[in-house]
This record gives C-alpha cells, structure tokens and sequence, in this order.
C-alpha cells in the first residue's frame, strides 16, 4: 500500500511539473526567420565586407627566427611589415545551416596576393627590402555557434576551425633581388609553417571581435516620448536544415514603467516558405502591447484647439464653413471651442487574413472657452471608431495609418431625446476623419523600426495581413555607400528611467 502511495505521489509531482513548465513557456512577439538564400547572398555581401574590412585594417607586423640550413646559418631574425592584401579570391565557399548547432562556414581553392616590407637580421648578414607572397590552396571550415546571453543579446563562439593554405610563392624586390629569389624557395615552407599556425587564432580573434560588439548590443528601443520596444532574444536561436529561426520578445513598454502587460503572448507559425531572404512574423501581441504600453502613457488622450481643427480639415476636407456653420446653428457660439478625446481603454487589435482593424473605444467632449472664463462642457459622450490599418515598409521602419470605417455615439441617457445633440454624430465624424486622423497619421509617419545589421537595407519586401500576425516577406541588399544612421539618436534619454531596465537579465 505504502509503495502505491508513493507511485501516486511521485506521478502527482511529475504532473505538476510538467503544468508548471507549460504555463511558464514564453512565446515570441517577433519570430524572424532567414533562409538558405539568406546565407547564399551573405557569401556575396560577405566578400565585399571583407574586402571594405582588409581595406581598412591594420595587419601587425610578423617577426620570428628561422634557421637556414641550406646555408649553413644557424639563425636569422626577420620581421615583415606594412603587410597589405592586395586581392584575395575564393571562389568555393558556402554557409549552411547545422541544426541545432549554428552555421558551417565552407571555402577552398582560395587564393591571395599580400605585399610588405621585410628585414632580416643575421650573424652574417643583414638587409631590408620588398617582396610579394601570393597564397594559393586556401581551404577554411569552422561552425559559428549561435546562442543567448542572460540578457537577450546574441553569442557567437567559433568551433571547429581548420584553416590551412597549402602552397606559398615569395617574390623579393631590391637590389639583392636576383640571389634573394633564388633561395625563395626553401624559404616558403616555415612561411607556410608559421601561417597555417596563426589563421585559426586570427579567425577565431575577429569571431571574439564581433561577439563583444554583440555583448553591448541595444535591446530596448525608444520609440517616441511615450513607449520602448524590446527586442530581446527569449531564447537560443532554432536552427534547421533550411532556415534559421530568432525568436525575439517584441513587446513595447510605457516609458516609466517596464512591467510586462496583462496578457500573455500565444504561439504562431511562420509558414514553409524559401522565396525570400528573410521572413518576419509580427504577432498580434506585438500591436496589442504597444496599443496598452500607449494607452497607459496616456497618448490617446488628445485636445484640439479650433485652431489646430481647422488646419487639418482645410488640409483634408472642403467642408470646414459648413461644418463651423452648423455648430453656429445648434449653440451660436461666438467663442472658439475644443474637442477632447480620451481613450477609455485600449484599443482593441484585429488581425484576419488580407484585414487588420483597430476598433478604439473612447470619450469626447465639446467645450467652450472664453477669454476670462473656465472651459465649459457643451455635450460629452461616448463613442466607437473602427479604423482599418494600411502599413508599407519605407527604408528600415514599418508605418501605419489609420482610415475610418465606422463610428458610433453612445449618448447618455438624459440626452438621447435630445435631437439637437444627436446632429453631433455627422459633426464629429467629420472632425475624426478630416481633423483627428491625419493628425494621428502624422504622428504614426515615424513608423515602428525593423532592426537589421550596418549597412543591410530590405529590398523587394511584401506585408500580408495572415491570422493574428502579420508577415513580412523581404530580400537583402549590402550597399558599401549606405551611410546609416543610428536608428534612435535620443537612446542617452533613457537614462532618466533609473537605469532599471539596463542588464537586467532577460526571463
């Protein structure tokens, strides 16, 4: 009996911990997803980053000592300078995805021209001149290991590095050139010797170089006065036999307070599909974060002047005397008036196949206002606006806008007889549509930012609006003449939040 009761107890205990593991999974707000043809073109951008890097780099200068038996010198110290690679070639070379590993990196038949400056010091002799060393049999492979840090930024780590050049020409310049090229040969074995010794180190160098960039990348985002976007990895990159998955948390927070909001985000899958480059799944949670982290920032809750009224409606709309006419008609005023429009929750996001809507609920107020005198409220209800949502990608940055589909009042009780309040209902959807909106386009100009690396810009892409997220499809370009900004030059600001969301290591 007492063994039964503890089979059923230990059974009890695994349940619970399964459910808990469950419950505590966290699922992605942004998945972004590149593709085989995302690491073919990266072996083409690849080399032209390479060649605008040994173009800038500064290569250290090889010193050493070799014997040189064949003359019978037991030792001669010599140091190559002012190292330069003219031109490099590898024609071979190819990356591919190793599931749940990271990323083979593959060339051979490669090639190499470097020139520098050479001295050499003997008990017999010393000297200094030019020479050329051409580099042909150039074979690499190693496997980048893609991970996560605690704080949501990416690792990358080098294993498995081989690299070995098989054969060496040295071609001397100088006076002495003639008895220097003659004996060329035997010295191009500790070349290669000493060569194939240090390409690994080097490689893996220039891997450590780019992972400490990577250790102080920015995963919060300011948008605007109002909210941040965090970009933060929740997990180890997923990595399969064609694509390569990064699960990202894209969530948007108020500005002072960095609290997760209340709700969770649920799973999507990204569709089997190898056309594009990149492929960039954003959530229903993503917008519905960012509807809450601006509703409670308080930026849906607008005052507009008649001033400010009547500049969007000339702007947009041919009806502002009738419209001004009318109000004269229902209170004769003759003092300028103000409509107040306060979100009374946030707004409510929708994501169907080829439709995205954003239905805001909502108060406004009509007031008057004199020069010596308190506003005073001349109607306030309370409303519905369904708004269809148009996005486009222009350069880096995915922007929205807003249309009108449907409005409609809620009047209070003691004011639904009121046939002159009703009027209102025409007036006001005329200041939303030509007067609220295109303020609020205005606003949304500056877009949401897609994060992508220097100098890498989305070319060819397509939004479709699928079920409860949206999908970015987009090719890839490197341009060495793009001159990229920051993508947020007011990030210092965000010093004034008590550095509270600063290394705080990511769930």
């Amino acid at each position: 009996m007492r063994k039964k009761t503890v089979q059923v107890v230990w059974g009890c205990f695994f349940l619970w911990n399964l459910y808990i593991s469950s419950s505590q999974t966290i699922y992605p707000g942004i998945k972004a997803r590149a593709t085989q043809r995302a690491l073919d073109y990266g072996v083409q951008a690849g080399m032209q980053m390479i060649e605008q890097m040994v173009k800038e780099k500064d290569i250290p200068d090889v010193k050493g000592t070799e014997s040189l038996e064949f003359l019978k010198v037991d030792y001669v110290n010599y140091n190559f300078s002012n190292i330069k690679i003219n031109a490099f070639s590898f024609p071979n070379t190819s990356l591919a995805f190793v599931p749940g590993v990271g990323i083979k990196a593959l060339t051979n038949h490669g090639t190499a021209n470097i020139s520098a400056n050479w001295e050499i010091k003997s008990p017999l002799f010393q000297d200094t001149g030019g020479a050329d060393l051409y580099l042909s049999g150039v074979y690499f492979t190693g496997i980048v290991i893609l991970a996560r840090n605690d704080f949501g930024r990416p690792t990358l780590k080098l294993q498995d590095c081989y690299a070995q050049v098989s054969h060496a020409h040295v071609s001397f310049s100088g006076e002495l050139k003639v008895l220097y090229n003659s004996l060329a040969e035997p010295m191009e074995k500790p070349i290669l010797k000493n060569l194939n010794k240090i390409l690994c180190p080097i490689i893996t160098s220039e891997v450590e170089a780019l992972n400490a960039n990577l250790s102080v990348l920015e995963v919060f985002t300011k948008i605007d006065n109002y909210t941040l976007l965090d970009y933060s990895l929740i997990n180890s990159p997923e990595i399969t036999e064609n694509y390569m998955d990064l699960n990202l948390k894209g969530v948007f927070y108020p500005l002072e307070n960095l609290t997760d909001p209340p709700f969770s985000p649920v799973p999507f899958v990204l569709p089997e599909r190898s056309d594009s480059m990149l492929y960039i799944g954003i959530s229903k949670y993503f917008f519905k974060s960012a509807s809450f982290a601006y509703f409670t920032a308080g930026a849906f809750n607008v005052t507009l002047s008649t001033k400010e009224i009547s500049s969007h409606l000339v702007q947009n709309s041919q009806g502002l005397g009738n419209m001004l006419s009318r109000f004269a008609e229902i209170y004769i005023l003759s003092q300028p008036f103000m409509v107040r429009i306060m979100a009374t929750e946030p707004p409510v996001v929708s994501l169907l196949p080829g439709n995205f809507t954003l239905d805001i609920p909502a108060s406004i107020m009509i007031l008057t206002q004199s020069k010596n005198s308190t506003a005073e409220t001349i109607v306030s209800m309370d409303f519905a606006a369904s708004t269809s949502v148009g996005l486009v990608i222009l350069g880096q940055r995915l922007i929205c806008s807003l249309s009108l589909n449907r409005f409609r009042l809620s009047l209070p009780e003691s004011n639904r007889s009121n046939i002159e309040v009703l009027r209102f209902e025409n007036i006001l959807s005329s200041i939303l549509h030509f007067g609220v909106l295109p303020l609020v386009n205005t606003k949304l100009q500056q877009g949401f930012p897609l994060r992508n690396p220097h100098k890498i810009s989305f070319v060819n892409s397509n939004i479709e609006v699928l079920e409860d997220f949206l999908l970015i499809s987009t090719d890839l370009k490197y341009e060495t003449s793009l001159k990229q900004q920051p993508s947020f030059p007011g990030w210092k600001e965000l010093n004034l939040i008590h550095r509270q969301w600063r290394e705080k290591p990511a769930p």
